[in-house]
């Protein structure tokens, strides 16, 4: 199946991914980083998955209900209309206990007979699932997942229901409803909640992720776009901790069959930072607290490092997954990025403080201490080379690295100046910081280009310098010049690739193209940053508002890891200056390295 026909559900502690054919392929448990029970995405033939397929020919029509992650597919065939309503669900208190997965079947119209298939991942062969049923219910066990098949016995026609998994029909008539539920933890006792309570909560789980959208503040123009983007990061933001992960899933292929297939299921403090911005620009303060919450007491524990487990611990390096993959793309898990050295980091820790004061509130003694720490390791390292935003083997000054660094400083500068940092060491920042910026203008800038290259010497451009608009810069003339550039050499189509010569390897990354168009509003080409904008999206509307982080720009398909936080936040950012709406952090492009004007 297309990445593109691909939903997610979410609970605050886990996500699901379903495709339209009614197969749920990915569900990791309890957590978003646990093992999956159900694998399919990675293992076609023989992974785990929960299908609710009809028996006949049918076509399909999906979407998600109003401002919520409840999600509703209607299945059409000759014979009648049905329609499956999903949701993991939550309860009236927030998050509950368990995982549970429920589906209501209902026939609309006509009659209709489905197909219902349970496969109970062996999480790369190292488990065997078995099923121990008790007088309390279906009760199966995966490795050290517990979990609950729940159903009604008087609808639904099981066939087999055994240690391979469970096989059974179902057939409904107009009017007829029923519910299906995996209830499941980790080395814990389970409830059995009965079916009506599993189907109100559906209902509940709407109203609950209906009155969270309704407490946004955003009325510009996309705002329907923007509520999807935003409740699509909502679900890679673990209600228990506050870390925010990059993406629900590992090893979706950024080229089919590369191999460049990476493990997503950690919280990037780049990732977490201009999460955290988006959360702030639309009101979303809960969400934002807990999240800058739990990145700086790790950034207090561990110093700045590149990523984290959800936990808040040290990550561990790749190793390979004995699976398949997705259309034969070698699956890992792990990320060897934990091991790298990217400056980017500064700046981006360093914005979010400045984003979360900006909106009124307020810096503890200790993460003022933290901060200024870290600001002092940033005037110290600068100057040595990096892995830069996009974690590339081969260190080099890249550009975007040496402008975060400026930025975090300068963002360190304004935030002693009013107070809220130690100003011990205010004055050395804010020299360092134009040294920075001096360097960059003597050696970044290339005259035959007309743009800020990669890295000095390498006369090749990278996508991700349009972020300095947003950092304030002081080089508006010189960056939109570079903008020019990056759309003649790394443009295909409506999107953009990462860097010079990334199409012989990758697809176009898609949080790139709404930089770049955040750039172009923030710069005051409004109306071409429009019609950019509604061009990239007119080119994702083939998927149900859940995107990835790339696309093929061949074909139209998405590719790599999905829901990806990084496209849908830079889409909310993107709308957000097209529309003009003030955002907290956000300076204005100066012309000279000692003003960082506040908009």
């Amino acid at each position: 199946m297309p990445l593109e026909g691909y939903a997610a559900l979410g609970d605050g502690r886990s996500v699901a991914l379903l495709g339209w054919d009614g197969s749920i392929d990915w569900w990791c448990v309890p957590h978003m980083d646990s093992p999956p029970l159900f694998d399919r995405l990675l293992s076609p033939r023989e992974g785990g998955r929960f299908a609710i397929t009809p028996d006949c020919h049918y076509h399909v029509e999906r979407h998600y209900l109003p401002g919520s992650n409840v999600l509703e597919t209607l299945f059409i065939s000759d014979t009648g209309r049905a329609r499956l309503t999903e949701s993991l669900n939550s309860g009236p208190a927030g998050r509950l206990p368990w995982g549970e997965l429920a589906r209501r079947v209902e026939v609309l119209e006509g009659h209709m007979d489905f197909a219902i298939r349970i496969d109970f991942g062996t999480q790369a062969d190292t488990v065997s699932p078995f099923l121990a049923a008790n007088h309390n219910g279906c009760v199966f066990h995966a490795g050290h997942i517990l979990g609950l098949v729940r159903y009604d016995e008087k609808r639904l026609d099981v066939q087999r229901m055994d240690d391979l998994g469970v096989r059974a029909r179902l057939s409904l008539n107009a009017g007829d409803k029923t519910v299906l539920a995996i209830i499941c933890g980790r080395d814990e006792p389970l409830v059995v909640p009965p079916l009506d309570l599993i189907d109100a909560r559906i209902d509940g789980s709407h109203r609950e992720w209906r009155q969270w959208s309704d407490g946004l503040c955003y009325e510009g123009a996309y705002k329907p776009l923007v509520i999807r983007s935003a409740l699509a990061l909502k679900l890679l933001l673990s209600s228990s901790t506050g870390s925010i992960m990059a993406a629900a899933t590992t090893s979706l292929p950024e080229r089919i069959g590369g191999p460049k297939n990476w493990d997503y299921r950690f919280a990037w403090v780049r990732d977490a930072g201009y999460t955290i911005e988006a959360f702030l620009g639309i009101g979303a303060e809960l969400e934002a607290k807990a999240a800058f919450t739990w990145l700086l007491h790790r950034l207090g524990e561990h110093g700045p490092q590149v990523l984290f487990t959800l936990e808040g611990a040290i990550a561990t390096g790749t190793r390979p997954v004995h699976l398949p993959g997705y259309k034969y793309s070698p699956p890992q898990i792990g990320n060897d990025a934990v091991h790298q050295v990217q400056h980017g980091i500064f700046g981006d820790i360093f914005q979010t403080a400045r984003c979360f004061i900006d909106c009124g509130n307020i810096i503890d003694s200790t993460s003022a201490r933290i901060l200024s720490g870290i600001a002092d390791q940033c005037a110290d390292r600068w100057r040595k080379p990096d892995s830069g935003i996009w974690e590339l083997p081969e260190e080099q000054h890249y550009t975007l690295s040496k402008i975060a660094c400026w930025q975090a400083l300068s963002r360190a500068v304004e935030l002693a100046d009013d107070g809220h940092l130690p100003t011990t060491c205010r004055e050395r920042w804010d020299r360092e910081r134009q040294r920075i910026h001096d360097w960059i203008e003597k050696h970044c800038w290339s005259e035959t280009l007309q743009a800020y290259q990669f890295y000095p010497g390498s006369e090749q451009l990278d996508a991700s310098v349009a972020l300095a608009v947003h950092f304030g810069y002081p080089a508006r003339e010189r960056l939109s010049r570079t903008l020019d550039a990056i759309q003649r050499e790394l443009g295909s189509g409506a999107f953009h690739y990462r860097y010079s010569q990334a199409d012989r390897e990758e697809g176009c990354f898609l949080a790139c193209t709404f930089w770049l168009i955040e750039a172009r509003a923030l710069l005051g080409q409004r109306e071409q940053a429009t019609r950019a904008f509604e061009a990239a999206v007119a080119g994702l509307a083939h998927g149900v508002g859940i995107y990835a982080e790339m696309i093929d720009p061949q074909n139209g398909n998405y590719l790599g890891n999905l829901p990806q936080g990084l496209t849908h936040l830079a889409l909310i950012r993107a709308a957000l200056a097209i529309g003009g709406q003030e955002q907290p952090g956000r300076v204005t492009p100066a012309r000279d390295a000692g003003t960082s004007a506040r908009s």
